[in-house]
């Protein structure tokens, strides 16, 4: 039987919001909103989007943003339960995010192990924020992931391994591409549908375990 590992998103996904959207928005000049579009777009990598978006951004700003998120950002509804569940089945859960380090790693406190979480990092030491890339494409990517979720696949995952997406947006795009099973919410299903790639969809994590149960029984 194959084993399953599962690769998870983290804003949109782990969380009811997008993150980067809610610093955006609460701390951004307005020039945010046109490199979004373009992200969304395609026209500019996700990597080249993220990067211009936190350069709007004085460093002495850390605290802050992080202060805001904790107080405003909210786990998704089962989310503790399926990391439980997962724990309990003996399945491999990765995080990866194209989130940013500062702020991920804070609001996975207590619920994930670090060494399982894969995201940007982030350096404060010059007057603008800049974001800094650990998981950046192999060489069998050139799509300017940022933290490139189908680079980490191929890296995490092993020979006859059944690989499961879980995520929400334009950054699991590529992942998906590659996966045995996707479970997707939001604009994720958009691309799914337009590119036919079979997908479950999710509101809660306990949909997410439903589906996960699901495929535990029917892998082959």
């Amino acid at each position: 039987m194959r084993n399953l590992i599962l690769f998870c998103d983290f804003d949109g996904t782990i969380t009811n919001t997008d993150n980067i959207i809610a610093i955006m928005k609460q701390f951004a000049p307005p020039e945010w909103n046109a490199i979004k579009d373009d992200v969304l777009a395609q026209r500019v990598s996700v990597q080249e989007g993220v990067g211009k978006m936190f350069s709007l951004l004085p460093s002495s700003l850390k605290n802050e943003i992080i202060e805001f998120l904790l107080k405003k950002a909210e786990i998704r509804e089962g989310f503790q339960e399926f990391v439980a569940f997962a724990r309990e089945k003996g399945l491999p859960l990765y995080i990866i995010s194209g989130g940013i380090d500062f702020f991920v790693e804070p609001l996975l406190d207590g619920l994930v192990e670090p060494s399982s979480i894969y995201c940007n990092g982030s350096d404060f030491s010059g007057e603008r924020i800049r974001i800094t890339w650990p998981h950046d494409c192999d060489e069998h990517c050139d799509n300017g992931c940022g933290c490139c979720k189908p680079s980490l696949l191929r890296d995490l995952a092993h020979g006859d391994d059944f690989k499961v997406v879980i995520g929400d947006s334009i950054t699991d795009l590529q992942a998906a591409k590659l996966a045995d099973a996707v479970i997707a919410r939001d604009f994720l299903i958009e691309k799914c549908e337009e590119l036919s790639i079979p997908y479950r969809p999710f509101s809660t994590f306990h949909d997410v375990k439903n589906h996960v149960q699901e495929l535990l029984e029917v892998r082959v």
